[in-house]
């Protein structure tokens, strides 16, 4: 092929070409959606989120994450987390409280949201932040995979970092049903049908060994789902007797026939409009 040629096709792919994503104006609001297609930072000015005063029931996970989250807004090192286990119990509402009461403390931390499907345009990401004065925590919520999902590969790049290593302004969060981001069936399927069952699952199971910090969250006892009513009513200012509120939400709970820290917000919502109290989104 000659050298005319070759010119031509550089000159076409340059021409469909993305075109550089400008830098990002930070200094726009301190949370963000990352979007793909093209490539995006999208300023989030009001987050949907609860106070940490209104999270019941996960005293040490609360505190550890938001240590964790406090030191490394500090400048320090710190690890990423994966906060897993039982569905409802404030996985990702203790993130985003952790961040706003970091923020309320007087350290500067920006949050970014990431979808599990956009895990491939990561490298994209982490390249815009790199070269950032701010430090940035990079939430994905609900992450999992199955067997044949290769978006596990481009999770490394968070969690490891290839050459360049991960971002030094930039911890990872993620949110999971599952301990080990895929389902126990399936780890166990791939080990008795393999030629070598050690190294099967070992370079996905391993995704999870990456993260410093492991925070499990179990399903609540009767006594907490009522606490955590209780609370919400106490920083809400819902002023209700404790056998009726004993009554009414045991009930609800039957309805939904699950008990969980949504369940007991979705109480709470219906018994403030009740009351008559409207709820402030921070």
């Amino acid at each position: 092929m000659g050298s005319k040629a070759l010119k031509r096709i550089a000159a076409a792919l340059e021409r469909i070409a993305p075109a550089p994503l400008d830098a990002p104006d930070f200094d726009a609001a301190d949370a963000y959606v990352w979007e793909t297609e093209p490539d995006a930072l999208v300023p989030v000015t009001q987050v949907s989120r609860v106070g940490l005063e209104s999270l019941v029931g996960i005293d040490r996970a609360r505190d550890t994450l938001l240590e964790n989250t406090r030191q490394f807004a500090r400048g320090f090192s710190a690890n990423n987390a994966l906060l897993w286990g039982a569905r409802g119990m404030g996985k990702s509402s203790l993130t985003k409280a952790v961040h706003a009461a970091v923020n309320a403390e007087g350290y500067p931390l920006k949050i970014v949201e990431l979808q599990r499907e956009d895990l491939p345009s990561v490298g994209r990401l982490l390249g815009l932040l790199r070269g950032s004065d701010h430090r940035f925590l990079l939430f994905c919520d609900d992450l999992s995979f199955s067997h044949d999902d290769q978006h596990y590969k481009s999770l490394k790049a968070v969690l490891d970092g290839g050459i360049e290593g991960r971002p030094e302004n930039v911890l990872f969060y993620a949110t999971s049903n599952r301990r080990h981001l895929m389902p126990r069936d399936m780890i166990e399927n791939e080990r008795s049908s393999s030629i070598n069952p050690s190294e099967a699952v070992e370079e996905k199971v391993s995704l999870s060994d990456r993260f410093g910090l492991w925070l499990g969250f179990h399903p609540c006892s009767q006594d907490e789902y009522l606490a955590m009513i209780r609370g919400y009513c106490d920083v809400h200012g819902v002023e209700i007797d404790d056998e009726t509120l004993r009554a009414e939400a045991i009930e609800w709970q039957a309805t939904r026939g699950s008990r969980s820290g949504r369940v007991a917000w979705q109480f709470f919502t219906d018994l403030a409009g009740r009351k008559g109290i409207k709820l402030e989104q921070e």
